[in-house]
């Protein structure tokens, strides 16, 4: 479990298939502090285990299925990844609550500065439009967002220019794809109304 408060922004610096699985390692400064293996991290929001650590890389393993549903499909080499180690129950809880579990990929149609602040629109697939709400809670590449706009076909959200700074987010263009992941309250209130409906009809 995650908050979507992104601890730092490492650099790819290994991502390719193997025999037993594809190999992400990243470089980091921060994250490996109390770090053991098999901890889960969110990379660009996405939870992955820890298979390898030293004090400038952390190292991943992916499914084949974790890389066909994210946007680790485009990953290159020197891309930034926002990065955020699991929940402790122990210090601040801002954000809202993140599995690290991506629902699907979302297309980039603006991201621009308007004014000092930064604003970016994103299109999701349709069916999953129903899980935005205006002032409900998002996670873009498992960013802790606020959904400013939504209509019909995409949602938009502000950003303030430090999350521009110590995010991914700098290094996306238009057109690009994001990982995303909706709020599970909805989700839950999804799964479980017509249980509801039914049993007090």
């Amino acid at each position: 479990m995650f908050t979507g408060i992104v601890e730092e922004t490492g650099k790819v610096l290994v991502f390719e298939e193997r025999e037993e699985a594809y190999l992400l390692t990243v470089q980091t400064d921060k994250i490996q502090d109390g770090m053991a293996i098999g901890d889960s991290v969110a990379v660009n929001g996405c939870c992955l285990t820890v298979v390898a650590f030293d004090s400038e890389s952390v190292s991943f393993e992916l499914l084949g299925e974790s890389v066909r549903l994210t946007s680790f499909s485009e990953m290159a080499v020197g891309a930034g990844v926002n990065l955020e180690r699991s929940l402790c129950f122990n210090g601040k809880i801002g954000g809202h609550f993140v599995s690290g579990h991506i629902d699907t990929l979302g297309k980039v149609e603006v991201l621009e500065m308007r004014g000092k602040d930064y604003y970016i629109r994103v299109a999701p697939p349709p069916e999953y439009m129903r899980y935005l709400i205006y002032k409900g809670s998002i996670a873009i590449d498992g960013i802790s967002l606020t959904v400013a706009e939504v209509d019909d076909t995409g949602f938009s959200v502000w950003l303030i220019p430090h999350t521009m700074q110590v995010t991914n987010l700098n290094e996306r263009r238009i057109g690009q794809h994001v990982n995303l992941e909706f709020d599970l309250l909805g989700k839950y209130v999804e799964k479980l109304l017509p249980d509801y409906s039914r049993a007090i009809s």
